[in-house]
């Protein structure tokens, strides 16, 4: 793993398994500390739909009303914010992305109007990779 990614472990995974289905970037990170500094507690959901819902999508934590459909893929861990970031995850979306780790990173570009990132000139956007079948493993028990 680069320096420029934090890994964090899904709840449906061994603690000490190493293996996760989310992660941060450092630009993802230092976002969410500005986010979180101006607007609380958040959370992420992505519904994997059309335009805007192909992207992950940061909100007030609750102001996403998540539904039994939805997966909880992790709870991502920020420097200097005291409470978990949920990144919740639609059940279609995540039956076809199961089998891959993915990265939270920002670009430079206008998101959503509805995401709270979109005033800052930036998005956030999804960056994946197949997983190991070592990963694939204790992600599955």
């Amino acid at each position: 793993m680069s320096g420029d990614e934090r890994e964090m472990t899904a709840p449906d995974a061994p603690a000490d398994a190493g293996a996760a289905r989310i992660a941060l970037s450092a630009a993802a990170t230092e976002l969410l500390r500005l986010l979180h500094a101006q607007h609380g507690p958040l959370m992420f959901h992505q519904s994997g739909g059309c335009c805007d819902g192909s992207a992950p999508m940061c909100y007030p934590a609750g102001e996403f009303r998540t539904g039994s459909s939805d997966v909880l893929l992790g709870l991502l861990s920020v420097e200097g914010v005291p409470e978990p970031v949920e990144f919740w995850m639609s059940g279609d979306q995540f039956a076809r992305w199961r089998h891959t780790h993915l990265t939270v990173d920002v670009v430079p570009g206008r998101g959503s109007g509805f995401s709270l990132e979109a005033p800052e000139g930036v998005r956030f956007l999804i960056r994946s990779r197949l997983f190991t079948e070592e990963e694939r493993a204790l992600l599955d028990d």
